[in-house]
């Protein structure tokens, strides 16, 4: 709520955003049970090539209709900071192989072509917009080690990073303390133009953490717990605020995780304060030690740097002693729904014969174990209702934890150690976050055991 508020006082124009935007925000405590509406002006905005080229489209036709008219096109320009990251186009046409992830950037190049040479045309052409080109990773993750501010120096001005983005988890980079959400291509232009963006001003669920993970569980596991927990509660259109000494044992890469499934938990964002974690990650991802001194500066002259002694009032809370998360899954059809390992092969029964929805596939007990012969690549192979037919380390919230794909290579080691194969029927692939995750997994000797039982990367 402070980045809103600092925002709107910044941005007063008694136009756009005016001095009752203000008041109404510092009046936060009453007026966020009212529904009041407020505008909000981000510092910047990021763009991934699906959602984003008809962004960059608009801007040059709007310089063709300036010219037309008699004017000067090269004024038609966004007026705060866009990036867009092309990470969206490549397909896994190719996988398990060594030459994947180049047939499938070679595919993408052909098939983007027009597109691709559109946005170089774009990079050129206009201020204030960066294309980061394709192969360089997901776009949450490229957001968290290379385009996050976190705060902004406009000419001595300093100010809180914030960020609207063209996909829904673009709350990721909510992990290092920078209030972020997704938005449509229609809201996005108009924050790249200068214009404010209509939001009610939110409830805020304070989210408190005790304890530490039990060894063996993952962010994977903690996000499922925290995202049904959340569900339960009800935060559609809140902002969710991560607090405790808990949150101290979390790592950066963790926290993260989290922050990237605030769309599945229901919030407009999933915030953790700037601390001694936050400098550490943004150290190592090269930013400069002026940067960081800047930013651990500002963040504890605004009172924005978590301490562990903040009295801060929160709308709701809740509470979770991070040593009683357990290994889960989600599934069988939302990535929200919380199933814990031991019980999966029960309730994935159970779901069999339930009636069709989110847990039941309406399948007569009599067809729960028939299973059907096909051949592939020349060999016969056999499914069953509950066979595996794809794995793929892919997920946006997933393959950019350092934690959670360092266990799977240390899995596929001691699978490769102990002889164990994947079935040729099962189509294997990894899609790193970025080039960072191949750099430590190769370093680490697990990148070879991921390509020996198919897990090659694909792009």
């Amino acid at each position: 709520v402070r980045v809103l508020l600092e925002s709107a006082v910044r941005n007063c124009d008694e136009f756009d955003i005016t001095s009752k935007t203000v008041e109404d925000i510092v009046n936060w405590k009453d007026n966020c049970e009212k529904d009041m509406e407020i505008a909000f002006k981000p510092a910047r905005v990021v763009l991934q090539d699906f959602t984003g080229v008809p962004c960059v489209v608009d801007l040059a036709t709007m310089r063709n209709a300036t010219k037309r008219l008699g004017g000067d096109p090269n004024i038609i320009n966004p007026l705060i900071p866009v990036d867009l990251v092309v990470d969206h186009s490549v397909q896994v046409d190719y996988a398990g192989t060594a030459d994947a992830a180049k047939k499938n950037e070679e595919l993408e190049m052909e098939r983007n072509r027009e597109r691709f040479r559109f946005l170089k045309w774009g990079s050129t052409a206009f201020d204030n917009l960066q294309i980061v080109p394709p192969g360089s990773g997901i776009v949450h993750q490229v957001n968290l080690e290379y385009l996050a501010r976190v705060v902004f120096n406009n000419k001595g001005l300093l100010y809180p990073d914030s960020v609207v983005g063209t996909d829904s988890h673009t709350t990721m980079i909510n992990g290092v303390g920078v209030v972020g959400w997704g938005v449509g291509g229609i809201e996005a232009e108009a924050a790249m133009l200068g214009q404010s963006l209509s939001m009610v001003l939110p409830k805020v669920v304070g989210y408190k953490f005790t304890g530490k993970m039990r060894e063996g569980c993952t962010a994977t596991d903690l996000v499922l717990t925290v995202t049904k927990n959340l569900r339960k509660l009800g935060v559609v259109g809140k902002f969710v605020e991560f607090y405790g000494a808990g949150v101290g044992s979390l790592s950066l890469a963790d926290r993260a995780t989290l922050s990237n499934m605030a769309p599945e938990y229901g919030a407009t964002v999933g915030y953790f304060p700037i601390d001694g974690t936050t400098i550490d990650y943004l150290r190592t991802t090269g930013r400069t030690e002026e940067h960081l001194k800047r930013i651990e500066t500002y963040a504890r002259g605004a009172r924005m740097f978590r301490t562990g002694e903040e009295n801060i009032h929160y709308s709701q809370n809740l509470e979770l002693d991070l040593s009683t998360v357990e290994p889960c899954v989600s599934g069988p059809k939302r990535p929200h729904d919380h199933v814990p390992t031991k019980d999966m092969k029960r309730d994935f029964q159970a779901c069999m014969g339930a009636k069709q929805g989110f847990k039941g596939f309406g399948i007569p007990a009599d067809q729960h174990s028939k299973k059907v012969e096909y051949t592939i690549d020349g060999k016969k192979a056999e499914m069953a209702h509950g066979s595996i037919v794809i794995a793929a380390i892919t997920s946006c919230t997933n393959t950019s934890n350092p934690g959670v794909l360092m266990a799977a290579g240390l899995v596929a080691k001691k699978a490769v150690e102990k002889g164990l194969k994947v079935n040729p029927a099962v189509k294997t692939s990894l899609s790193p976050g970025s080039h960072v995750v191949t750099r430590y997994l190769t370093d680490a000797g697990l990148q070879d055991k991921l390509d020996t039982l198919g897990f090659t990367t694909a792009g």
